[in-house]
């Protein structure tokens, strides 16, 4: 990996800096490592001298050769010179740095900075999930994969928000449009026949297309979402019911892309264990929230909005005929004594930072493909096994951006409470809505009404209008079964299920990060299945490439890739070192090394598709290196085998970059 390089080389020069030129080490400026754009200008380009030019009033190529003559021996660098444009070219020793890159991969040192919480997925407990649902979830396993990559100790949740109106929906559409009981939902949910989630998807359409019939009827779910809230009730019952049962339809769905969770964040335990009450009380003291005695929020407890936090279009909308004073404040209790979803939210985010004073109750909830336990808040007694949660020295919530809103009133009250680091290791990571191509909507049957005008079909939950995402992920597996198994005739119809489904998750999955998170995109299945192109089944096809030639190596020349690595000490160096080829070689293999410098910058920057821009840049510079270098037809023995070591390292890497966005490399393609 090149980071380690980048600090052997930022340790030197700083040292140099302050011997040679009495510049203590907080004073000197940031040492920026650039990559030149071809090897005769070294590995690593440093142009430190422009920042000193001026401090030191000489011209920088004089203090780029002070800097040359001075440094002295680097480990890992066989020479570093001054160019004539002022920059400092370090020139690795390309076989002791591919040595080092290919001895047996190390698990990261962990980071000494605390546990990161990621929140992501929570989606309501209502209906089945759709296609908008895995963007939030790929990009926020990504998002964890990469932090662990890094050596960031992490704790995976998902809220559940299961007394929440969507959930009071379903209740409503069970109880009085069906006129069924909780022994009636029961014995549907263990019924054979469509899946539970996929019949309270059709029934929450019906209850939306019902309440627009009569506005009256709203009642009956404010009536049932108090119920919900309060528990004790027949109604409460239900709900819990409802939401236990398609949060389990919701893990085997996500569980299908190897998506996964250390805990279940349960709203109503919330509640129930007194969290906002609490929660409430520090913010009353610090006069975070006041209560409102006139004009339209008369009654309600408040909170004054900064300015940078603007509301949400529909709220905008509702607060048209507010006087400037009301609509610089946002409701947290309403005159009628109910939490809004904005003070929940607050409590559990105070619970993350370990700043509530309370703690959940957890119990085990099922357990895992990895034979771990996923455990879940629990307003019961406790179970004296479960691991430390929460008290987190930073927190990313996966929200799509209609919730910026929301999350910078979660900053606002964690630094009105004085909680001024929290707040800014408060993380909205957000990102925009998934819609459908026009050919995969109609591929999967969505027949409705759609503007040929727009590039893309948008998908409603709420109107029942989408895709769900088993139907998208079945339609996936079958494509490419279909293809493995003309690709591959000898395979069994075991072995191309298996394949096809690893084809699949990976065309998701890497369909999804490749985009800027702020881009709206419009998913398309011949395009995330193709084997050419942007695709993760095209990177997936490289790394299956690369194991192929390695088995055609130990066939005919009966080496392993062990004995590869093996035998490179005892190598003549002139593949590796001298000529065009030896370059093009070295430049994958620096190609390849810069994984975890990529992943420092997606993480920093919170844009994941730079790995996916990378992997695929990757996939491209080993295809073409391997048209232009043959590996199995080189007749010369120490070409032959310096080359199949930048196969065995860029397979290597390439398997870990998909494996950062939850994809895995088949056998066979």
């Amino acid at each position: 990996m090149i980071l380690p390089v980048h600090s052997t080389i930022r340790a030197a020069l700083t040292k140099t800096l302050t011997d040679r030129f009495d510049i203590s080490a907080a004073d000197q400026p940031s040492i920026v490592l650039e990559t030149p754009p071809r090897r005769s200008l070294g590995d690593v380009a440093v142009p430190v001298a422009f920042e000193l030019a001026r401090r030191l009033r000489k011209a920088p190529r004089a203090i780029a050769q002070e800097i040359a003559a001075g440094i002295g021996p680097v480990e890992g660098i066989t020479r570093i010179e001054a160019a004539p444009n002022g920059y400092l070219n370090f020139y690795l020793d390309r076989a002791a740095a591919l040595a080092r890159w290919l001895s047996p991969a190390a698990a990261p040192m962990p980071l000494d900075s605390g546990k990161v919480i990621v929140e992501h997925t929570a989606i309501n407990p209502n209906k089945a999930a759709h296609i908008g649902h895995l963007r939030n979830a790929a990009l926020g396993d990504t998002l964890v994969r990469l932090l662990r990559f890094q050596g960031r100790q992490v704790e995976i949740q998902n809220y559940i928000d299961d007394t929440g109106v969507q959930v009071a929906d379903v209740v409503v559409g069970f109880t009085t449009l069906e006129g069924r009981d909780l022994a009636s939902v029961r014995a549907l949910a263990e019924a054979p026949g469509p899946s539970f989630d996929y019949y309270c998807w059709d029934l929450y359409a019906k209850v939306t297309e019902w309440y627009a019939g009569d506005k009256e009827r709203l009642a009956i779910r404010q009536q049932v979402l108090h119920d919900v809230e309060h528990g004790g009730n027949l109604r409460a019952d239900m709900a819990a019911f409802i939401a236990d049962r398609i949060v389990r339809c919701h893990l085997r769905t996500m569980a299908r892309l190897n998506v996964d969770y250390d805990l279940l964040t349960w709203e109503g335990d919330i509640l129930r264990l007194h969290f906002w009450a609490t929660a409430f009380e520090q913010l009353k003291a610090r006069g975070s929230v006041f209560l409102q005695t006139e004009g339209r929020l008369a009654g309600c407890w408040v909170m004054t909005i900064e300015d940078g936090a603007a509301p949400p279009v529909d709220e905008a909308e509702d607060a048209a005929t507010e006087d400037e004073g009301e609509q610089r404040e946002k409701v947290i209790v309403r005159s009628n004594g109910t939490v809004t979803y904005v003070g929940k939210d607050i409590a559990n985010q105070f619970w993350k930072f370990g700043l509530l004073g309370r703690d959940f109750n957890y119990r085990v909830f099922d357990i895992r493909s990895n034979g771990r336990p996923l455990w879940a808040t629990t307003s019961t007694p406790s179970d004296p096994a479960a691991p430390p949660f929460g008290r987190a020295s930073a927190v990313y919530n996966v929200i799509d951006t209609r919730q910026s809103y929301l999350q910078l009133l979660l900053k606002q009250a964690l630094s009105g409470m004085g909680f001024t680091k929290e707040s800014d290791q408060s993380t909205h990571f957000s990102y925009e809505m998934v819609a459908l191509s026009h050919a995969t909507a109609r591929a999967l049957g969505y027949e409705t009404a759609v503007d040929d005008t727009k590039p893309f079909v948008e998908v409603s939950g709420r109107k029942g209008l989408g895709v769900k995402a088993d139907d998208l992920i079945d339609r996936l597996i079958a494509t490419a079964q279909n293809e493995v198994a003309t690709r591959n005739a000898e395979l069994s119809a075991a072995e191309c299920r298996q394949t096809a489904e690893a084809i699949a998750t990976a065309a998701v999955r890497y369909f999804l990060v490749k985009f800027t998170r702020t881009k709206i995109i419009a998913f398309d299945i011949d395009e995330a299945l193709s084997f050419e192109g942007e695709t993760g089944p095209y990177l997936q096809y490289a790394a299956v490439r690369g194991s192929n030639i390695l088995a055609k190596l130990h066939e005919r020349h009966g080496v392993t890739a062990d004995d590869v690595i093996a035998r490179t000490p005892s190598l003549s160096r002139d593949p590796l070192d001298e000529g065009e080829a030896a370059d093009e070689l070295w430049n994958l293999v620096l190609e390849a090394a810069r994984l975890d410098e990529v992943v420092d910058a997606a993480v920093r920057s919170l844009e994941l598709s730079l790995v996916a821009k990378y992997a695929f840049g990757l996939a491209q510079s080993f295809n073409a290196f391997y048209h232009r270098q043959p590996i199995l037809k080189e007749e010369q023995e120490d070409a032959r085998l310096w080359r199949a070591t930048a196969v065995i390292y860029v397979r290597r890497q390439l398997t870990a970059a998909l494996g950062t966005m939850g994809c895995v490399v088949p056998a066979r393609m």
